[in-house]
């Protein structure tokens, strides 16, 4: 799958999707320090799939209407290392192949997916 990972996961977690096979560019290399609304931007004219820790960005989506990217996952999971999160998103990721399209917020517990705003 196409990721467009935000500054803020780990350089654990982005070296294990590309191991994985997925396409991931990530912000803190390409553009480190950018706004949200840039990556976003950056996530929708690349066509891949936002993977954030950022909250900011359902804001930028359904309150402030800017378009969204392919798909956006908000994970809000215990970080207890680097270790751990690169194979907790490793597998929440591989469980699923309906990303595209919708808002996930994935936590500890559940993944919850709303669809994007009509635009």
């Amino acid at each position: 799958m196409r990721f467009c990972a935000n500054e803020n996961l780990s350089e654990e977690t982005i070296l294990r999707l590309r191991r994985d096979g997925h396409d991931v560019v990530w912000i803190r290399e390409l553009a480190p320090g950018i706004a949200d609304h840039e990556v976003l931007a950056r996530a929708r004219a690349d066509d891949r799939v936002l993977l954030t820790f950022d909250k900011d960005f359902g804001e930028l989506v359904y309150h402030l209407g800017s378009a969204a990217s392919r798909g956006i996952i908000l994970f809000r999971i215990s970080q207890l290392s680097a270790a751990s999160v690169a194979e907790r998103i490793s597998k929440i990721l591989a469980s699923r192949t309906d990303w595209e399209g919708h808002f996930s917020v994935v936590d500890d517990a559940v993944v919850r997916m709303r669809g994007f705003p009509a635009t």
